[in-house]
């Protein structure tokens, strides 16, 4: 079956079971990677992402590695049926002339796909993102600050400034559908799109590396040029595709967490946008901060889209569907 051949409702479910399952499993990554961007130079409370997942078990109990997980579980669905079908779409057009796709075709195919996804993307990450870092700032809290004597004489303007900045109820024990009413009510709908420049420049050159790589490598596994590569060799793809992309575009996803953090702790300060934010992060913490959570991320993505690519590529919504036959090793 050609991709071009799948249909919508096929796309929703192979992206939403590849979804679900997927972060279910590297949730609790997922929120250490979060948790680690968003602390700064001095003030750290997780030394690495084991560290910060021990942390978690012991003050929120095992549940608290999957806060924010229900935001995900309930639009990765949608995030991931647009992604993938948008791809799709993009390359089917790209390639009516009836040649194979250039490298540069497939890297616009994947940059519309990046463009599209970040309606889904870019509320999801904001509710997430809130409710992830609450245990952060809880945290935070409880650890005792060492003031040198020479700064006690102004101490109580410190602390004042400091204390203004200290998260809020709403966002340590509200739930998603409170954060976006209080959002919706303060903001309005671009409320829910904060940081939606700085998303776009994670999940643009995201796709734009992503599809392409994955592509090529998924290729040199085909058997014949008229038949798909096995299962394992699409999710091994999807994997190392996955990864290496993450990786590269971290740097925008550490300024994207930050624009997107609602709340900050004692003496975090505020971003005006995307380049106050780089340039902050660039004179205070200096370049190193833009790899924060670079191995985390990539240890949620690899199986986040390996996952995808094989419930894609054997076909599981199309023979839920009755459309084919299920075939691990040709779909």
């Amino acid at each position: 079956m050609s991709q071009q051949q799948i249909s919508l409702p096929a796309k929703l479910i192979n992206g939403g079971i590849a979804g679900i399952v997927g972060v279910t499993c590297v949730f609790p990554i997922d929120l250490a990677k979060t948790r680690l961007q968003n602390q700064r130079s001095g003030q750290q409370v997780y030394k690495n992402m084991v560290d910060c997942l021990i942390k978690t078990v012991r003050s929120e109990g095992y549940f608290g590695m999957y806060r924010g997980a229900a935001v995900n579980l309930t639009l990765v669905t949608p995030e991931k049926a647009i992604k993938l079908a948008a791809n799709d779409f993009f390359r089917h057009h790209l390639s009516k002339d009836g040649k194979g796709l250039t490298v540069f075709k497939e890297m616009l195919a994947g940059c519309g796909a990046g463009m599209c996804q970040v309606i889904i993307t870019t509320p999801m990450e904001m509710l997430k993102i809130q409710l992830q870092d609450a245990g952060r700032l809880a945290a935070q809290q409880r650890k005792p600050v060492i003031m040198p004597a020479t700064k006690l004489v102004t101490a109580n303007t410190v602390l004042s400034r400091s204390y203004n900045v200290v998260p809020t109820p709403m966002v340590r024990k509200a739930s998603a559908t409170q954060i976006t009413r209080e959002l919706l009510h303060t903001e309005g709908v671009q409320g829910l799109y904060r940081g939606l420049g700085a998303t776009l420049m994670r999940d643009v050159p995201f796709s734009v590396v992503y599809f392409p790589l994955f592509a090529h490598l998924n290729h040199l596994g085909q058997p014949s040029p008229v038949e798909n590569a096995p299962f394992y060799w699409s999710f091994l793809s999807g994997c190392a595709a996955g990864s290496a992309a993450a990786v590269a575009v971290n740097p925008c996803d550490v300024v994207k967490t930050r624009l997107q953090s609602l709340s900050k702790g004692v003496n975090e300060e505020s971003y005006s946008g995307v380049v106050d934010c780089v340039s902050k992060i660039m004179r205070k913490e200096g370049p190193a901060a833009f790899l924060k959570g670079a191995g985390c991320r990539a240890l949620v993505i690899a199986p986040l889209f390996g996952i995808a690519q094989v419930m894609y590529f054997v076909g599981v919504g199309e023979f839920i569907l009755g459309y084919t036959s299920f075939n691990l090793y040709s779909s």
